[in-house]
Parts: structure tokens; sequence; C-alpha cells
């Protein structure tokens, strides 16, 4: 049993090690959202909450601006969805590898479910035993324990230090993505949907169009799936 025991903490040390550098890379990402919160009303402990809950580093920093704006509930809560959708095809993409696992482990990693952690999800054997799901809780455990360190940090700073969001600190939020998505790029339909998407966002975002950036992500889904297809057919 004590052998047993030694190989899923293996497993999980070694989903915590591959996990690292996306831990790493949102340390700004982190701090940026600690010292935000506090410097726009919220207690330590609420903000400190608000990582430990909500757990999503994009929609609190959004809900946060909202808030702080005196937004109505509504627009948060719908702000909030929009943002988040994704995880919805998150959850549908790894549906068939967690359904027939126990409650208390589809319930953990769908909690953890990042998109740092989807990106280690790609292995073909990801999630398809045990020492493959204590591999992912190590890896989005990690990642959740690295994310409100982090916003501790963060916000310490912004208690102490002048406002950090002159600093350029949700440049973080790009660099993380582009990190994630650039080795995913091994199609032509992930390639036309990587730059249809890119395009776009920019160009919506010159234009000052509230919903750009749903825009730009359908324009570049449609155009990936018809790649997609095109592939598929030669």
């Amino acid at each position: 049993m004590k052998k047993n025991h030694d190989v899923y903490r293996l497993a999980a040390y070694r989903g915590a090690l591959d996990m690292l550098p996306l831990s790493l890379a949102v340390l700004p990402w982190g701090i940026l959202f600690g010292s935000l919160a506090v410097q726009r009303g919220f207690s330590a402990l609420e903000a400190q909450a608000f990582s430990a809950i909500a757990f999503g580093g994009t929609v609190q920093i959004v809900a946060v601006e909202l808030i702080a704006d005196n937004a109505s509930l509504s627009t948060i809560l719908f702000s909030a969805l929009v943002i988040t959708s994704r995880h919805f095809l998150y959850g549908l993409r790894l549906r068939e590898r967690l359904k027939n696992q126990p409650l208390r482990w589809r319930l953990s990693l769908g909690f953890l479910l990042t998109d740092e952690l989807f990106a280690l999800s790609g292995h073909r054997h990801a999630y398809k035993n045990r020492l493959r799901l204590y591999y992912a809780l190590g890896a989005g455990g990690s990642f959740y324990i690295a994310w409100n360190v982090w916003t501790f940090i963060g916000i310490v700073a912004g208690t102490s230090l002048p406002d950090l969001t002159h600093l350029g600190l949700d440049f973080a939020i790009a660099a993380t993505f582009i990190a994630l998505i650039v080795p995913t790029i091994k199609t032509w339909s992930v390639l036309v949907t990587v730059i249809v998407a890119g395009i776009a966002s920019v160009t919506f975002s010159l234009w000052q169009l509230e919903t750009g950036l749903i825009m730009a992500g359908l324009l570049a889904m449609t155009a990936g799936f018809a790649v997609n297809g095109w592939e598929r057919r030669q």
C-alpha cells in the first residue's frame, strides 16, 4: 500500500513540476490582481477569497473593475459568463475521459481546470488511469496554490506601493496565452484559427466594438472549422 502511495505522490510531484513554468509565468498576473483588488476598495480578505473561490485570472480582474465602477449585477454576471464560456468547451473536450471517474475526481479536476491545466491535457493518455489523475491533480493543485500565493503578494504590494497597473503587468495575460497557444499550432486549421483571431481581435479593438472579442472568437472558430473540413476531405 505504501508503495502505491509513493507512486501516486511521485505522479503528483511530476505534474507540479511540469506545471511550474506556467505557475511562474502568471506571477505578474497574480500580483496585478491582488494589488488591483485592494486599490479598488476590496479588503485583503475579500481579495484573497476571490482567488481562492473564483480561481480565474481574467474574470477576476474584469469583475473587480466592474464592481468598482458600480456596474449592475446582471452586467457582472453576463461578463463573467462570456469570459469563462471557453471552460464549457474544455469540459466537453474532456468529458469522455472523465465521465467514468468518481464524482470526487470530476469535481476536483473540474474546479482546477484552467487554461494552463487544459494545455497539459493534450496527451492521449491524460486522465486514463489513477496515475494520470494524480498527475493532473498535482499540476492543477500546484497552479492553484501558486495563483493564491501570487495574489497574496499582490495584496501586500498593493497596500504599500503605488498603483501597479501602470507597470504593464497586464501584458502577462497576453504572454501567458501566447505561450499556451503556440505549441498547439500543429495543423493548418489551428494556424488559421490563431491568425484570424489575432487579426480580428485587433481590428475590432481599433473599431472600439464592445463585442469585438466575442465576434473575433466566433469568426476564428468558423474559419478554423472550415479549414479543418477541407483538411479532412484532402
